[in-house]
């Protein structure tokens, strides 16, 4: 936070001169601390829409960058015209829009692969657990046979009761599905369990089904159900009740269906009205970015689909629609 202000305060002081740089042009007498107040005015406008992630180039981009900024100041005293002056000008805001879009665009990446490497671990887990559980099926088949065999049929049928509750984790995850969204559903039906959340897939068909590529398909769930979680797990600290998730899939009328349902807390009219429309909104707290929002923006609009959202009595939909279209 202090260094978002103190980045924007440097971006002002930068402005004063360029815009002062016009006035002497023109020879108006404005006084600098009305010019600067119009431009704190401005920076913070700038401040509360657009998301700072300047990190993510370095400091030996980020200097060098401010290092031009700084010589184009002094280039004002070789031009005359005004016609200078504007290039001079745009110059200076061209190599601004390129510092803000290029640290986004790394941002976003960086998030992507590091959600890559939580997947293959995801993946992996989800893998180890179905080995664990076929190697061990045949000793249960043992066990529950011998349990008839002495006419033990209580026994027998509490037996096979806790073991179809286990199986039905994986089997949620797992049915139908590729390797890596398998990894991703099982993931997060695991952790929304471990914090007492109520997590239901109701699927018609299977998610690999949807023309996505793994990679985009699984960064969009996960973006999806852990925002789901996250949001449960706040709600579920303030009422002290079970919260519920419930993530449905189907395909109507030429079109894949998705629909996640989760508790949430009061969201702010300001987030609620640019969720999902600009970057750097989240209904996170803690100083979040909203870099998983835009992850499922670009999803969707890359594979020409719609987002659309509903907050309504404490319950946050998001349904997605994508033509069938292969």
């Amino acid at each position: 936070m202090k260094r978002d202000i103190s980045y924007w305060l440097t971006l002002s002081l930068f402005g004063l001169f360029h815009v002062q740089a016009f006035f002497q042009y023109f020879r108006w007498p404005i006084p600098f601390y009305f010019t600067y107040f119009v431009l704190l005015a401005v920076m913070y406008y700038l401040y509360k829409q657009i998301p700072l992630r300047l990190f993510h180039l370095g400091y030996g981009w980020n200097g060098f960058l401010f290092v031009l900024q700084i010589f184009l100041l002094f280039l004002y005293r070789e031009a005359p015209f005004i016609w200078e002056l504007a290039i001079l000008l745009f110059l200076f805001i061209g190599i601004e829009g390129m510092r803000l879009s290029f640290s986004n665009t790394i941002a976003t990446q960086v998030k992507a692969i590091s959600q890559f490497e939580e997947e293959k671990i995801y993946l992996n887990e989800t893998f180890q657990i179905v080995r664990s559980e076929r190697h061990d099926f045949l000793k249960h088949i043992a066990s529950i046979h011998f349990m008839l065999e002495n006419d033990k049929y209580t026994d027998a049928r509490h037996y096979l009761d806790d073991l179809v509750d286990g199986y039905e984790e994986t089997n949620l995850s797992i049915k139908g599905e590729r390797g890596s969204v398998a990894g991703i559903l099982h993931q997060m039906y695991r952790r929304a369990k471990e914090e007492d959340i109520s997590i239901v897939y109701d699927l018609d068909i299977a998610l690999s089904t949807l023309p996505i590529p793994d990679q985009r398909l699984v960064a969009l769930l996960g973006n999806l159900l852990s925002n789901s979680i996250d949001a449960c797990e706040e709600w579920q600290k303030q009422h002290r009740k079970q919260a519920d998730i419930s993530l449905q899939f189907y395909k109507r009328s030429g079109l894949y269906v998705l629909i996640c349902k989760n508790n949430s807390l009061p969201i702010p009219t300001n987030i609620l009205d640019k969720l999902y429309q600009q970057h750097g909104h989240t209904t996170k707290r803690d100083h979040h970015k909203g870099l998983g929002t835009k992850i499922i923006q670009d999803t969707v609009k890359e594979h020409q689909g719609f987002l659309d959202f509903v907050y309504k009595d404490e319950e946050f939909t998001v349904k997605i629609k994508f033509p069938a279209i292969h």
